[in-house]
């Protein structure tokens, strides 16, 4: 064996212990292993501490490899995420874009249809409203269903409790609750959102009876599962087509993202 064998099997220990310094999760078991192969492949009396050594100095000289490593890991998450997601989408069309628990706004037959998981005291879903308004304004084809999905704290799931409420019994007007309820002042919670829903003629009584409704929480429990199995951890996010959007991009990347989805049809692009 040559130096020249010790530094490539260096080279696959560096890439090992690089991925670690990236702060990714490779596993204390292969990084043994990279070193295990590295001190075999060495020459005689070359042991543990000199391949660390070479490994050492070989990243020193060569920094612009934690970099490689972590873009390659990062697109290959990234595919494996798409893949993934691409599968749910696939195998939960029904739970994802027509469940009867979401509310619709923009034309309920469109040809088109994004999705977006929100909750009430989201900031980003409140300068997001702007752009649900732009964009069914704009395209008389689409589609917006709204999945309530109340994950910052005790005040989003009772807001999101009335808002269920209120979908139930006033389906057509649930759209003007959910501007007004995200887009006001303060905190939303079960107090502003029941003041939302009487002001828009709904009757206090049917609407706190109707709260009691285990099936709302069913549907929560529904949307959490789904978020999950799309890897859906905050808000606003959407699915459009067969893709997942992580975050308020803002109008014109989801106008792009609706392009495609219209181009692709039933098709999986």
């Amino acid at each position: 064996m040559t130096a020249k064998t010790v530094l490539l099997s260096a080279a696959a220990l560096a890439v090992a212990l690089g991925m670690l310094g990236a702060g990714y999760a490779v596993g204390a078991r292969h990084v043994s292993g990279a070193v295990a192969d590295a001190v075999q492949a060495s020459p005689a009396g070359v042991g543990r501490g000199d391949v660390e050594l070479i490994v050492r100095d070989y990243l020193l000289k060569n920094p612009e490899l934690l970099v490689e490593v972590q873009a390659a890991l990062d697109a290959k998450q990234k595919e494996e995420q798409r893949l993934a997601a691409l599968g749910v989408i696939k195998n939960a069309k029904a739970d994802i874009f027509n469940s009867d628990s979401d509310g619709v706004v923009g034309n309920p037959n469109g040809k088109v249809t994004i999705v977006e998981f929100y909750d009430y005291n989201c900031a980003y879903c409140r300068h997001a409203i702007q752009d649900m308004r732009n964009l069914t304004a704009a395209d008389p084809d689409l589609r917006f269903v709204l999945k309530e999905f109340p994950i910052l704290g005790p005040d989003s799931q009772k807001a999101h409790v009335v808002s269920m409420a209120f979908h139930k019994l006033m389906p057509e007007k649930y759209g003007e609750f959910h501007n007004r309820l995200l887009g006001g002042q303060g905190r939303a919670g079960e107090a502003s959102a029941i003041k939302v829903a009487l002001s828009l003629g709904a009757d206090e009584a049917k609407l706190r009876e109707t709260m009691k409704d285990p099936a709302i929480q069913a549907a929560f429990e529904k949307t959490y599962d789904l978020a999950n199995r799309l890897a859906i951890t905050g808000t606003p996010s959407y699915v459009v087509g067969d893709e997942v959007v992580f975050g308020a991009l803002g109008q014109d990347v989801l106008a792009q993202k609706i392009a495609a989805a219209k181009a692709c049809g039933d098709a999986t692009c």
